[in-house]
């Protein structure tokens, strides 16, 4: 799917500058090791979108004739997506919505309809057409996402000549962002009252049926220090809750939807049919997905509403941890998600067009640039510490590594590549998008280990963090 090019736009305001980066303490031992493999900032310029403009007026005679035309929504497509019209003719257009999800249509002139639920139906009436009109789906991401309808006419001339340099490819109010995006300062302090996620793994449940409650919920989160965004969440939380079990445990998942749009969830931890379990449901709506785990790993889960790009790349992930059979026990265990940030503008959801066209304003570990590069993870010298790791994605690809340690100890997509007798050791866990596993170490004396994405421009996205080891 191409992303619909948008009008230019003047170049935005400088922002302001970027907060003040303190170097005391574990930072300075921090800053020194990432100068010496990190060169460079953060800090991509968000690419600048379009301003919306409204349809041209166009004058043609008009002839008293109408021409109706069924239009059907299905497989986030029009059919048919093209309409020709005798310049001068009123036109109705008559939608009825066969996709499993909402829609409407919305033209350039304003005309639209209300939104739709599968089999629903409504006429909309285009008025008198002169000139090539363009309608979408003014649901987030539906437009960009290749929802779109022309309207052509054949015959007669348009008498105003701002027509012929109107722009029908202007960005939708309801579709993409008005105003440029904010930028991230991926060394910047997110300050004394920042907390970070807590990264430790759950500890293993004793029983085996695992009841739990995913609420969507659209949320105002930092990212970044200064940078807010609208995400799309399950619980609140991108990632999402990290759950965890055993093989043969059952997981019972209700599914609710508290959001505004239609969303869905799929869990790579089961092997089902995905037909039913997997199907968007509209806001107020519940589902339960229920599977049994058979295999081991660190398994995905994420929203299964398409463009399930957009889903994913605003918050809808997180992780579900299987433990392979005889899972020895460690003195330390952390779940780092790797996921990524196409900014919008500040407060609103992600951007699509970024998705699509793979520019990723960060790369990060569990939903914030940065975070443990200022309040680290911790270990103690000798301690043997496990680090699960999934690539959310839904892009690049995951590179994990630590500065200063060895990995005795690979386990990656199910399958076990190294053990501690083994006389090996591996430098990074390479993980493409979905993918996931864990590594061991055992961090040999005192000091700050960082961690990064060695994938560096990412590392310089946002990509990091530090093992603080006492």
């Amino acid at each position: 799917m191409l992303p619909t090019p948008a009008p230019a736009t003047p170049a935005a305001p400088e922002p302001p500058a970027a907060p003040n980066r303190p170097l005391v303490g574990v930072a300075v031992g921090v800053a020194l090791v990432l100068l010496a493999t990190l060169v460079g900032v953060a800090g991509q310029k968000a690419a600048e979108t379009g301003t919306p403009q409204a349809a041209a007026a166009v004058s043609v005679p008009a002839t008293g004739e109408t021409t109706t035309v069924k239009v059907t929504a299905e497989g986030m497509r029009y059919h048919p997506n093209r309409i020709t019209v005798p310049a001068g003719n009123r036109l109705v257009i008559e939608l009825t919505n066969r996709d499993d999800r909402r829609h409407d249509l919305v033209l350039a002139t304003g005309a639209r309809t209300p939104f739709l639920s599968t089999d629903g139906t409504a006429q909309l009436d285009a008025g008198v057409i002169g000139s090539t009109t363009e309608g979408w789906c003014s649901l987030p991401g539906h437009r960009q996402a290749g929802m779109t309808l022309t309207i052509v006419t054949t015959g007669g001339k348009a008498t105003d000549s701002s027509a012929a340099g109107h722009d029908h490819a202007a960005t939708s109010p309801t579709d993409a962002p008005q105003t440029a995006a904010p930028r991230i300062d991926a060394m910047a302090d997110p300050g004394p009252g920042f907390t970070a996620r807590d990264a430790n793994a759950p500890v293993t449940p004793t029983g085996r049926l695992h009841r739990l409650e995913l609420r969507v919920q659209e949320v105002l989160r930092e990212v970044a220090p200064g940078v807010r965004q609208k995400l799309w969440t399950f619980n609140g939380t991108a990632p999402g809750p990290i759950l965890r079990g055993r093989i043969g445990d059952t997981f019972e998942i209700t599914l609710i939807n508290d959001g505004s749009l239609d969303h869905g969830i799929d869990f790579h931890a089961g092997a089902l049919a995905p037909d039913q379990p997997m199907r968007p449901i509209d806001p107020g709506q519940r589902l339960v997905y229920r599977f049994t785990a058979t295999k081991a790993g660190i398994w995905m889960y994420h929203c299964s509403t398409m463009p399930m790009l957009h889903h994913i790349g605003n918050g809808m992930f997180g992780a579900v941890i299987i433990d392979p059979p005889n899972l020895p026990a460690v003195d330390r265990e952390y779940v780092l998600v790797q996921s990524e940030f196409y900014l919008g503008p500040d407060g609103e959801p992600g951007d699509l067009t970024k998705m699509q066209a793979e520019r990723p304003d960060a790369v990060v570990f569990n939903g914030y640039v940065s975070q443990y590069a200022h309040r680290p993870l911790t270990a103690k010298a000798g301690e043997r510490v496990r680090i699960w790791v999934l690539n959310a994605g839904p892009n690049r690809a995951c590179s994990f590594h630590i500065v200063g340690a060895h990995f005795d100890t690979l386990y990656r997509e199910g399958q076990w590549q190294l053990r501690p007798s083994d006389p090996g050791a591996a430098q990074v866990l390479d993980l493409s998008a979905a993918g996931g596993g864990f590594v061991e170490t055992v961090f040999p004396e005192p000091g700050n280990y960082p961690f990064v994405n060695h994938i560096m421009v990412d590392a310089e996205r946002g990509a990091r963090g530090v093992f603080k080891v006492s």
